[in-house]
Parts: structure tokens; C-alpha cells; sequence
């Protein structure tokens, strides 16, 4: 028969003689779900795709993006996500240090947020590890491709991404929580958080991975999966996505009931211009930019999904970090109070040496030391009453 062969654009499984086999066409060619269809002959060589990726797959080579065209521009669109989560790992470790720098930032709303950043950085580390891993030789045959190190690197790829949405979720629900009672200040509830955000995606990746072995064991585990080893990573993000879109908007309910309450004449324009703002620093929070493509095939808009869940979302944690950290009140004023006393301790060790300094090398200090050792030393004195017995 026919070995498994890779085209270059996708992986076509071992086949016996006089065998066809048909598949789909790959993800990149976007919404289209059209099948191609290859023969093992005779010669146990396969033939030619039919019909060929330039009609099956959506694309004209008169009208439209070729294989290389479609290289190329994933190629500039990996170094823009590369930029994006390299700016959020920079960010987001600087605001840790923050955090966990200054004691006044130990408090339940900020080891949330400690958290959340972590996540963040896992998911960035995670993408630059998995395309380290399957992506860094672009000769390598995807089908023959079943290493532990790339199995484990996607795996780890999935559990960040999963990470990263229920600390996504646990912000929102604790920011509701803020709303609507007076005193949640204790610490029970951060230990509940962290079990939820770090326990359920490792409850659920041991699942995915034990499913992945026993029924789908094949390439890096990056391949397309079939229903249920989709729906396990799947299904809890699309719920913490669709809870946290209904938490988004009853906080922006309870948002404008409080401002219309706080106001209460005054004008409309403050309050609109109030509540845009309080809207545009909850969407990078909440994640809300996900829903826009959470239900719909991954098939649907490939081109604008790309734009948004990986071009967007990769500089999401340098967003959260700015606005969470670096242009909150509270820490630029400590970070100010913080700079101002290194300065002053700077200056004070200055003059300190300065004055020091000038004082051993000052000529008046010289001759009172020549003072003070002439009334100490009682040999000097001696020696000078010799000196004038001996003259006269």
C-alpha cells in the first residue's frame, strides 16, 4: 500500500492498494469545506490530488492567494503575534514585581489580578514553545511527527489557553461580587479562586490527554479532532466565554444604575463618557472581543478570527497589564513615593561621603589636628621647651 504522506499542505494517512481516500481541506483555506480526494495505484504511488487544491479549497490562482501567497502571509501575521505576546510577557512580569513588591498591593483584588498575569504568561510562553516545537524546521514530515516533546508542548499549549479563560472568567465573577455585596475582604475566597482557575483546566486536560491516548493517538495531538476530544477542550471554553459576556453585561447594568443614581440632574454627556470608559477597561478583562466568534465553525471568517483571537489577543495581557497596573492611581503615586525616597537616601549617602571627603582633606582640619596633637602629646611639649632652653 501507500505510506502516509505529507504534501506539504496536509497529512494523508496510510492507504492499502486501489484505495481512495478523502479528506477535507485544510483550516488556513478558509470557509470552504470542500474534500480532496487521493488514489493509491498500482505502483503503490499516490496520485495527484483531485480535484486540486486551486479548485477544491477556494482559491484561483488567477484571482486569488496561492500556496505561497498564503505562506507569506501567515508568516507576517506570526511575527505580529510574536510581537504581541513578547510585549505582554514584558508587561506582565514587570507588574507582578509590582505587585508583589509592595505590601500595600497585597489584597484579594490584586493576587486575582497576580493570577490573571499569570495566566497570560503562560499562554505566551506556551505559543512560542509550541512553534519552537512543531514549526521551527519547515522541512519536517507532520505525519511522521509523533514525539513526546510535541505532544507535550501542545498539551501544554491547551492547558495555558484554558488557564488563561478561567482567570478570565474568575475576574468577572468576583468584580460582580464587588458590586453587589459590601464585604467580600476575605481571604477564603482567594483560595476558592485559585482552586477553580488552576484545578478545573487541570481537571480537565487529564481528561482531554487520557482521551487523546486511548482514541486519537496520532500526529502531536495538533491535528483535527473528532467530537469528543474536541468538545472537551472546547466545551468549558465556550462556557466560560458565554458566562462571562452575561457577567459583562449585568456589570455594565449595574454600572449605569449607580452612575444614574450618583448624578442624578446633572449631564448626560459626563454620564455617557463615565460609562464608555468603565466599558472599555472591562472588555480586555472579560475576554468579551472571544464572543464575537465563540459559536460559530471554525471555518467561519478564518481571516477575521485570526485578526482578532490572535492578533488582538496576543497583546490582551499588555493591555490588562497597562490598565490593571501602570495607569492605576494607586501604583503610580507608590511608585513615585517609592522613586522620591531613593533619590532622597542617594542624595543623603552623597553628602555624606562629600562631606567626609572634604573634611579630611580640608587645610583648616590639618592644622587643628596639628592643634589638638600638640595639647594631647606631652613628648611634643617636651621637646619643644628643649628646643628653647637650648636656643636662649
Amino acid at each position: 500500500g501507500c505510506a502516509r504522506d505529507w504534501d506539504g499542505l496536509t497529512c494523508w494517512p496510510r492507504a492499502t492498494f486501489g484505495e481512495v481516500v478523502k479528506i477535507p481541506c485544510p483550516r488556513f483555506f478558509e470557509e470552504f469545506t470542500s474534500f480532496l480526494q487521493r488514489n493509491c495505484t498500482q505502483e503503490e504511488y499516490w496520485s495527484e490530488p483531485f480535484p486540486p487544491y486551486t479548485i477544491a479549497c477556494g482559491f484561483d490562482e488567477g484571482s486569488s492567494k496561492g500556496p505561497e501567497d498564503q505562506k507569506s502571509y501567515y508568516s507576517a501575521f506570526w511575527r505580529v503575534y510574536t510581537a504581541g505576546y513578547a510585549a505582554s510577557v514584558t508587561s506582565l512580569i514587570t507588574a507582578l514585581i509590582v505587585f508583589a513588591a509592595f505590601r500595600k498591593f497585597h489584597c484579594t483584588r490584586n493576587y486575582i489580578h497576580m493570577h490573571l498575569f499569570v495566566s497570560f504568561i503562560l499562554r505566551a510562553v506556551a505559543v512560542f514553545t509550541k512553534d519552537a516545537v512543531l514549526f521551527a524546521d519547515e522541512t519536517m514530515d507532520h505525519c511522521l511527527m509523533s514525539t513526546v516533546a510535541c505532544k507535550a508542548a501542545v498539551a501544554f499549549f491547551q492547558f495555558s489557553i484554558l488557564a488563561n479563560f478561567f482567570w478570565l472568567l474568575i475576574e468577572g465573577i468576583y468584580l460582580q461580587t464587588l458590586l453587589l455585596l459590601t464585604f467580600v475582604s476575605n481571604k477564603k475566597f482567594v483560595w476558592w479562586f485559585i482552586f477553580t482557575g488552576w484545578g478545573a483546566p487541570t481537571a480537565v486536560m487529564f481528561a482531554w490527554v487520557l482521551t487523546r491516548i486511548h482514541q486519537q493517538n496520532t500526529g502531536c495531538w495538533d491535528d483535527d479532532e473528532n467530537g469528543v476530544v474536541l468538545w472537551i477542550i472546547k466545551g468549558p471554553i465556550l462556557l466560560t466565554v458565554l458566562i462571562n459576556f452575561i457577567i459583562f453585561i449585568n456589570v455594565i447594568r449595574i454600572l449605569v444604575h449607580k452612575l444614574k443614581s450618583q448624578e442624578g440632574g446633572g449631564k448626560h454627556s459626563s454620564h455617557f463618557v463615565r460609562l464608555a470608559k468603565s466599558t472599555l477597561l472591562l472588555i480586555p478583562l472579560f475576554g468579551v472581543h472571544y464572543i464575537v466568534f465563540a459559536f460559530f465553525p471554525e471555518s467561519t471568517g478564518l481571516e477575521a478570527r485570526l485578526y482578532i483571537e490572535l492578533g488582538l489577543g496576543s497583546f490582551q495581557g499588555f493591555v490588562v497589564a497597562l490598565l490593571y497596573c501602570f495607569s492605576n492611581a494607586e501604583v503610580q503615586t507608590e511608585l513615585k513615593k517609592q522613586l522620591c525616597k531613593w533619590q532622597h537616601q542617594e542624595y543623603l549617602t552623597f553628602t555624606h561621603r562629600h562631606g567626609a571627603l572634604s573634611r579630611e582633606t580640608s587645610p583648616v582640619n590639618y592644622v587643628t589636628q596639628l592643634s589638638l596633637l600638640d595639647k594631647i602629646s606631652p613628648k611634643r611639649r617636651t621637646s619643644v621647651l628643649q628646643d628653647g632652653v637650648t636656643t636662649v
